[in-house]
Protein backbone atom coordinates (compact mmCIF):
# COMPACT_ATOMS: atom_id res chain seq x y z
CA UNK A 1 0.00 0.00 0.00
CA UNK A 2 1.40 4.00 -1.27
CA UNK A 3 1.24 6.22 2.09
CA UNK A 4 0.90 9.87 2.17
CA UNK A 5 2.54 10.70 5.63
CA UNK A 6 4.91 7.59 5.87
CA UNK A 7 7.30 5.35 3.83
CA UNK A 8 7.33 1.62 4.70
CA UNK A 9 10.09 -0.36 3.68
CA UNK A 10 10.16 -4.34 4.83
CA UNK A 11 13.26 -6.15 4.26
CA UNK A 12 15.80 -8.35 6.53
CA UNK A 13 13.13 -8.53 9.13
CA UNK A 14 12.98 -5.02 9.95
CA UNK A 15 9.91 -2.46 8.79
CA UNK A 16 11.09 0.68 8.16
CA UNK A 17 8.48 3.32 8.90
CA UNK A 18 9.80 7.10 8.11
CA UNK A 19 7.45 9.68 8.86
CA UNK A 20 7.53 11.43 5.68
CA UNK A 21 5.87 15.01 5.71
CA UNK A 22 9.45 16.92 6.04
CA UNK A 23 7.90 19.88 4.56
CA UNK A 24 5.02 20.17 7.16
CA UNK A 25 6.86 18.94 10.24
CA UNK A 26 5.40 15.60 10.09
CA UNK A 27 2.12 16.50 11.95
CA UNK A 28 -0.36 13.81 13.78
CA UNK A 29 -3.12 15.43 11.17
CA UNK A 30 -6.55 13.06 10.86
CA UNK A 31 -4.35 11.83 7.38
CA UNK A 32 -1.54 10.95 9.71
CA UNK A 33 -3.71 9.07 12.34
CA UNK A 34 -5.41 7.14 9.94
CA UNK A 35 -2.50 5.87 7.56
CA UNK A 36 -0.69 4.90 11.07
CA UNK A 37 -2.98 2.91 11.98
CA UNK A 38 -2.57 0.79 8.79
CA UNK A 39 1.01 0.87 8.75
CA UNK A 40 0.57 -0.35 12.09
CA UNK A 41 -1.82 -3.37 10.94
CA UNK A 42 0.18 -4.34 8.11
CA UNK A 43 3.17 -4.93 10.41
CA UNK A 44 1.66 -6.88 12.67
CA UNK A 45 0.38 -9.00 10.23
CA UNK A 46 3.53 -9.59 8.13
CA UNK A 47 5.76 -12.59 9.71
CA UNK A 48 8.89 -11.57 8.21
CA UNK A 49 8.66 -8.52 10.50
CA UNK A 50 10.56 -9.12 13.50
CA UNK A 51 11.86 -5.62 14.66
CA UNK A 52 10.32 -2.14 13.85
CA UNK A 53 12.58 1.23 13.35
CA UNK A 54 10.63 4.56 12.81
CA UNK A 55 12.53 7.57 12.17
CA UNK A 56 11.62 10.53 10.62
CA UNK A 57 12.35 12.55 7.56
CA UNK A 58 13.18 16.81 7.26
CA UNK A 59 14.25 19.14 10.33
CA UNK A 60 11.90 18.16 12.53
CA UNK A 61 11.21 14.00 14.32
CA UNK A 62 7.39 15.45 14.91
CA UNK A 63 5.91 18.65 15.87
CA UNK A 64 2.92 17.78 17.30
CA UNK A 65 -0.71 18.07 16.39
CA UNK A 66 -2.20 20.23 13.33
CA UNK A 67 -3.33 23.01 15.07
CA UNK A 68 -3.56 24.63 11.58
CA UNK A 69 -6.77 22.01 11.10
CA UNK A 70 -7.92 22.13 14.60
CA UNK A 71 -8.49 25.99 14.99
CA UNK A 72 -10.64 25.73 11.59
CA UNK A 73 -14.07 24.85 13.64
CA UNK A 74 -14.78 25.28 16.50
CA UNK A 75 -18.13 23.62 16.65
CA UNK A 76 -16.51 20.54 15.30
CA UNK A 77 -13.33 20.52 17.03
CA UNK A 78 -14.75 17.73 19.55
CA UNK A 79 -15.57 15.11 16.91
CA UNK A 80 -12.36 15.57 14.68
CA UNK A 81 -10.32 15.10 18.52
CA UNK A 82 -12.20 11.48 18.50
CA UNK A 83 -12.13 10.69 15.08
CA UNK A 84 -8.08 11.70 14.66
CA UNK A 85 -6.93 10.21 18.07
CA UNK A 86 -8.80 7.00 17.51
CA UNK A 87 -6.44 5.50 13.84
CA UNK A 88 -2.92 7.18 16.37
CA UNK A 89 -4.33 5.27 19.72
CA UNK A 90 -4.83 2.26 17.89
CA UNK A 91 -1.74 2.70 16.12
CA UNK A 92 0.15 2.56 19.41
CA UNK A 93 -2.05 -0.19 20.95
CA UNK A 94 -0.65 -2.46 18.00
CA UNK A 95 2.83 -1.55 18.11
CA UNK A 96 2.70 -2.07 22.24
CA UNK A 97 1.24 -5.49 21.67
CA UNK A 98 2.91 -7.00 18.40
CA UNK A 99 5.72 -9.49 19.13
CA UNK A 100 8.24 -7.66 17.04
CA UNK A 101 10.25 -4.60 19.06
CA UNK A 102 10.28 -1.28 18.30
CA UNK A 103 12.71 0.95 17.98
CA UNK A 104 12.16 5.12 17.62
CA UNK A 105 15.27 6.78 16.16
CA UNK A 106 15.12 10.54 16.91
CA UNK A 107 16.97 12.97 15.07
CA UNK A 108 15.36 16.21 16.31
CA UNK A 109 12.54 18.34 18.05
CA UNK A 110 9.91 15.28 19.30
CA UNK A 111 6.91 17.31 20.62
CA UNK A 112 3.58 16.70 22.21
CA UNK A 113 2.31 13.18 20.40
CA UNK A 114 5.59 12.39 19.64
CA UNK A 115 7.57 12.23 22.80
CA UNK A 116 4.50 9.23 24.37
CA UNK A 117 5.52 7.81 20.71
CA UNK A 118 9.05 7.48 21.88
CA UNK A 119 8.05 6.32 25.25
CA UNK A 120 6.05 3.77 23.69
CA UNK A 121 8.41 2.30 21.69
CA UNK A 122 10.39 -0.67 23.38
CA UNK A 123 13.99 1.50 22.74
CA UNK A 124 14.58 5.12 21.36
CA UNK A 125 17.91 5.93 20.41
CA UNK A 126 18.42 9.96 20.04
CA UNK A 127 20.59 11.77 18.89
CA UNK A 128 22.52 14.59 20.76
CA UNK A 129 20.80 17.40 19.26
CA UNK A 130 17.24 15.85 19.92
CA UNK A 131 14.99 17.31 22.17
CA UNK A 132 11.78 16.25 23.90
CA UNK A 133 9.09 19.11 24.30
CA UNK A 134 5.52 18.46 25.89
CA UNK A 135 3.91 21.11 24.88
CA UNK A 136 0.17 20.00 25.66
CA UNK A 137 -0.10 22.78 28.39
CA UNK A 138 1.43 25.40 26.43
CA UNK A 139 -1.62 25.08 24.26
CA UNK A 140 -4.42 24.70 27.54
CA UNK A 141 -4.39 20.98 26.53
CA UNK A 142 -3.88 17.17 27.96
CA UNK A 143 -1.51 14.24 26.64
CA UNK A 144 -3.08 11.70 24.07
CA UNK A 145 -1.10 9.43 22.27
CA UNK A 146 -0.35 7.38 25.39
CA UNK A 147 1.36 9.88 27.06
CA UNK A 148 0.01 9.11 30.46
CA UNK A 149 0.44 5.29 30.05
CA UNK A 150 3.47 4.93 28.44
CA UNK A 151 5.90 8.04 29.76
CA UNK A 152 5.09 7.08 33.36
CA UNK A 153 6.34 3.63 32.70
CA UNK A 154 9.38 4.92 31.56
CA UNK A 155 9.92 7.97 34.07
CA UNK A 156 7.77 7.51 36.92
CA UNK A 157 4.25 9.30 37.66
CA UNK A 158 5.78 12.55 39.68
CA UNK A 159 8.36 13.09 37.09
CA UNK A 160 5.61 12.60 34.18
CA UNK A 161 3.35 15.14 36.03
CA UNK A 162 5.95 17.81 36.30
CA UNK A 163 7.10 17.41 32.34
CA UNK A 164 3.65 18.10 31.25
CA UNK A 165 2.46 20.20 33.74
CA UNK A 166 5.34 22.68 33.41
CA UNK A 167 5.56 22.14 29.94
CA UNK A 168 9.52 21.26 30.19
CA UNK A 169 11.60 20.88 26.97
CA UNK A 170 14.23 17.91 27.67
CA UNK A 171 17.31 17.83 25.80
CA UNK A 172 17.85 14.38 24.67
CA UNK A 173 20.73 13.86 27.82
CA UNK A 174 18.08 15.73 30.25
CA UNK A 175 15.63 12.31 28.45
CA UNK A 176 18.07 9.89 29.14
CA UNK A 177 18.83 10.51 32.88
CA UNK A 178 14.99 10.58 33.50
CA UNK A 179 14.60 7.16 31.36
CA UNK A 180 12.14 8.37 28.62
CA UNK A 181 14.85 7.68 25.89
CA UNK A 182 17.47 4.21 25.92
CA UNK A 183 20.71 5.88 24.07
CA UNK A 184 22.03 9.25 23.29
CA UNK A 185 24.88 9.30 20.01
CA UNK A 186 26.50 12.06 18.43
CA UNK A 187 24.36 13.22 15.79
CA UNK A 188 26.68 11.28 12.80
CA UNK A 189 26.19 7.88 14.43
CA UNK A 190 22.00 8.20 14.68
CA UNK A 191 21.14 6.19 11.86
CA UNK A 192 23.97 3.31 12.42
CA UNK A 193 23.63 3.21 15.77
CA UNK A 194 19.64 2.47 15.45
CA UNK A 195 19.81 0.05 12.55
CA UNK A 196 22.38 -1.74 14.65
CA UNK A 197 20.20 -2.23 17.26
CA UNK A 198 17.32 -3.10 15.14
CA UNK A 199 19.65 -5.89 13.50
CA UNK A 200 20.47 -7.10 16.58
CA UNK A 201 16.68 -7.34 17.54
CA UNK A 202 15.52 -8.74 14.30
CA UNK A 203 17.93 -11.85 15.03
CA UNK A 204 16.11 -12.87 18.36
CA UNK A 205 13.13 -14.53 19.61
CA UNK A 206 10.65 -12.55 18.74
CA UNK A 207 8.08 -14.71 19.67
CA UNK A 208 9.40 -14.16 23.53
CA UNK A 209 9.82 -10.43 22.68
CA UNK A 210 5.80 -10.26 22.23
CA UNK A 211 5.59 -12.24 25.32
CA UNK A 212 8.08 -9.69 27.83
CA UNK A 213 6.43 -6.00 25.76
CA UNK A 214 2.49 -7.78 27.48
CA UNK A 215 4.00 -9.16 30.76
CA UNK A 216 5.62 -5.51 31.12
CA UNK A 217 1.94 -3.72 30.44
CA UNK A 218 0.66 -5.67 32.53
CA UNK A 219 3.22 -5.13 35.57
CA UNK A 220 1.03 -2.29 36.92
CA UNK A 221 -2.56 -3.60 36.88
CA UNK A 222 -1.80 -7.07 38.56
CA UNK A 223 -1.25 -8.79 41.83
CA UNK A 224 2.18 -9.91 41.96
CA UNK A 225 0.40 -13.39 42.27
CA UNK A 226 -1.40 -12.90 39.30
CA UNK A 227 1.41 -11.16 37.20
CA UNK A 228 3.39 -14.24 38.02
CA UNK A 229 1.16 -16.78 37.11
CA UNK A 230 1.30 -14.85 33.77
CA UNK A 231 5.01 -14.89 33.37
CA UNK A 232 4.38 -18.93 34.14
CA UNK A 233 1.73 -19.13 31.24
CA UNK A 234 4.33 -16.77 29.09
CA UNK A 235 7.03 -19.23 29.46
CA UNK A 236 4.88 -22.67 28.80
CA UNK A 237 3.62 -20.82 25.19
CA UNK A 238 7.80 -19.61 24.66
CA UNK A 239 8.43 -23.54 25.25
CA UNK A 240 5.98 -24.72 22.58
CA UNK A 241 8.08 -22.58 19.69
CA UNK A 242 10.78 -23.44 17.75
CA UNK A 243 13.16 -20.38 19.12
CA UNK A 244 12.18 -21.67 22.66
CA UNK A 245 12.93 -25.25 22.69
CA UNK A 246 16.11 -24.40 20.10
CA UNK A 247 17.37 -22.35 22.72
CA UNK A 248 17.44 -24.87 25.48
CA UNK A 249 19.02 -27.39 23.07
CA UNK A 250 21.20 -24.85 21.44
CA UNK A 251 22.79 -23.62 24.61
CA UNK A 252 22.56 -26.56 26.96
CA UNK A 253 25.44 -27.87 24.52
CA UNK A 254 27.00 -24.44 24.98
CA UNK A 255 26.45 -23.26 21.40
CA UNK A 256 24.69 -19.68 20.59
CA UNK A 257 21.33 -20.38 18.80
CA UNK A 258 20.55 -19.11 16.03
CA UNK A 259 16.24 -17.81 16.34
CA UNK A 260 13.84 -17.63 13.48
CA UNK A 261 10.57 -15.86 14.98
CA UNK A 262 9.01 -19.18 15.04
Amino acid sequence: MTYESFKLEIADGIAHITLNQPERGNPMDLRFNTEFSRVASDCDEDPSVRCVLIDAAGKYFGVGADLKTMNRDRAELQVFVKNSTAGLHSALSRFARMNAPVVASVHSLAVGGFVSLCAAADFCVAARSARFYAAYTGIGLVPDAGGTTFIPRRIGVRRAAEFFMRNQNWSADEALSAGLVSHVVDDAALADASWALARELAAGPTLAFGEIKNLLLSTWSQPIEAQMEQEARAMTRVTRSEDGWNGICEVAQRRKPKFNGR
